[in-house]
C-alpha cells in the first residue's frame, strides 16, 4: 500500500509569548487565591495556567491541508474543483484583504500573528462564498500545492 502523498499541510500553531501570557494567567489564579492559603494558590496557578494553555493550543490547532481532491481549511472542507485563482498576498495586501477589502461573505481563517495570506476564488456558482482567505505563513508554498493538485485532477467528462 503506498501512502497518500500531502502537498500542503500547516498548523497555525500561535507564537510563543502567547504561551508566556498563559504561564501569567497562571500566575494571576495564584495570587487571586493566595489570601485563601497556599493549597488554593497552588490550585489557582495549576488551573488558570491548564485553561490559559487549553485556550492558547485551541486557537493554534487551525490547519491548512491539500489532501486528496480537497483544500482543508480550520473547519471548512472545499473541493479543488470549486476554487479558482489563488492570489498571494504580502502583508500589505492581506492587511487590506482583512480590513477595508473584505467580503463579509468570505470565508476566512484568520490569524492576527500571521502577517501573510491567500486569497482563493471560489468559482462554485452555487456557493454564496466569493472567496477564502487564508492566513498562512508560506503563501507561496500553498498555491503552488494548490496548482500542483489541480494538474493531477482528473478532467470532468
Amino acid at each position: 500500500m503506498v501512502a497518500q502523498e500531502r502537498p500542503y499541510d500547516e498548523r497555525l500553531t500561535a507564537p510563543r509569548s502567547w504561551w508566556l501570557i498563559a504561564a501569567l494567567v497562571g500566575v494571576g489564579g495564584a495570587l487571586t487565591m493566595l489570601p485563601l492559603g497556599v493549597l488554593p494558590m497552588l490550585g489557582g496557578l495549576a488551573a488558570g495556567s491548564v485553561l490559559a494553555a487549553v485556550g492558547v493550543s485551541s486557537y493554534g490547532s487551525a490547519r491548512i491541508r491539500v489532501v486528496a481532491d480537497s483544500l482543508v481549511a480550520g473547519d471548512a472542507r472545499v473541493p479543488l474543483s470549486a476554487l479558482g485563482t489563488v492570489h498571494v498576498l504580502d502583508e500589505d495586501e492581506a492587511f487590506a484583504w482583512r480590513t477595508h477589502k473584505a467580503d463579509p461573505r468570505a470565508h476566512m481563517l484568520l490569524r492576527s500573528y500571521i502577517r501573510t495570506a491567500v486569497r482563493i476564488e471560489v468559482t462554485d456558482p452555487a456557493d454564496p462564498t466569493p472567496y477564502l482567505y487564508l492566513s498562512t505563513r508560506s503563501p507561496r508554498r500553498l498555491a503552488d500545492a494548490l496548482s500542483a493538485a489541480a494538474e493531477r485532477r482528473p478532467a470532468p467528462e
